[in-house]
């Protein structure tokens, strides 16, 4: 009978001391908040664990959070220390910042893809907002969106999707066009090209897509693409151009339906549909900041944009700054090119980068929306 009593109870100990580890292994508990600390935490969405960075101010309690939506490219928020400058700024105003890897990405689960869908990417930014405010995790319910770039259709999205996000940081924002055609004619001054050539380039995509659209016939499309098709940079950066039966069957599959997926413009692939609609519906307060070196994305495009949308819109309000000698990373720039960019070894961010950010937040999330 004792060995039995005693077996029993050695029974109970392993099952619960199995049961308490795998307890602190499970990705799902809630983190734990502590002041002054950068700690990990784990959420789903699209059915994946998605594995984050959570800081908590050290001075005061934490007023607002900021969540950070990355760019186009792969991540490592770790390895990286990801936004760095930012969290640290931020932390010091009371505000607390959170950031996750991509699927597939640093301790995230999944697997990456470089193209992933804006919808996909915004799913992402609800649900961390979701879990973060259900387990009242520091300044979450006030939550800023900061986003760069591709997160310029991302933002947007969430927000709609999720309207208690109420603040958003917009950094070389976007169109709801891809910027594609717009980098490749810019850029190609500093890839061996001319601006005289640049513009010509412009003019030949813009009659290939007339063509195109139009039913236009495969040898017309040459002929209008003659320059443009030669030019070793472009074809380089753009691949290959289609084929005779290639064309037929984009044209086809664009008469039949898809060309409500590409603009009239340059025949980019449009994102996000009815777009400046999206963002006449948002009741937010936005912040965007443009460089005026930015030869990645259409800022000026962008910027008018926003003004005709979120600036019309009384229920928002909208802050615009542009920086005269920055690229679209808003680091300091002689040319704004992507050859410059890559080359950087020690970038610095444009004066009054940082400050106006930090006054931002703390005129508009902190006095006005206390």
């Amino acid at each position: 009978m004792l060995k039995k009593s005693y077996l029993l109870v050695m029974f109970i100990i392993v099952v619960i001391g199995t049961g308490l580890s795998a307890c602190h292994s499970d990705k799902r508990l809630s983190p734990s908040f502590a002041i002054g600390t950068s700690t990990d935490f784990h959420f789903e969405s699209n059915g994946t664990t998605l594995s984050g960075v959570f800081d908590t101010p050290s001075a005061t309690q934490a007023k607002a959070l900021v969540i950070f939506i990355h760019g186009y490219g792969p991540t490592d928020i770790r390895a990286g220390n990801a936004y760095n400058e930012l969290r640290s700024r931020f932390n010091a105003i009371g505000i607390a910042t959170a950031t996750w890897d991509k699927p597939g990405q640093g301790r995230s689960e999944g697997v990456f893809d470089i193209n992933q869908s804006v919808y996909s990417s915004a799913d992402e930014v609800v649900d961390a907002s979701k879990y973060l405010r259900k387990i009242n995790a520091p300044g979450s319910n006030k939550i800023v969106l900061w986003g760069i770039s591709r997160a310029g259709w991302i933002a947007p999205l969430a927000m709609a999707k999720d309207d208690k996000l109420k603040f958003w940081i917009s950094i070389s924002g976007t169109t709801a066009q891809d910027n594609f055609s717009y980098l490749l004619l810019s850029n190609l001054p500093y890839e061996g090209g001319t601006l005289d050539q640049a513009l010509l380039f412009d003019q030949e995509w813009r009659n290939g897509c007339e063509v195109f659209r139009t039913g236009g016939s495969f040898s017309n499309y040459l002929m209008a693409t003659e320059n443009l098709r030669r030019n070793e940079y472009i074809t380089n950066m753009r691949g290959g151009w289609p084929t005779r039966l290639e064309y037929k069957f984009s044209q086809k599959s664009c008469i039949q339906g898809s060309c409500p997926n590409v603009d009239n413009n340059h025949c980019s692939y449009i994102f996000i549909k009815e777009f400046e609609t999206l963002l006449l519906s948002l009741n937010v307060h936005v912040l965007a900041m443009f460089g005026e070196k930015d030869l990645n994305v259409d800022w000026r495009k962008t910027l008018a944009l926003y003004q005709s949308t979120i600036g019309k819109n009384t229920s928002e309000s909208l802050k615009l700054a542009t920086f005269a000698d920055a690229d679209h990373n808003l680091n300091i720039s002689k040319t704004g090119s992507i050859k410059e960019m890559q080359a950087m070894s020690a970038p610095v961010k444009s004066d009054g980068y940082y400050q106006k950010q930090v006054d931002w937040l703390k005129q508009t999330v902190l006095i006005n929306h206390p």
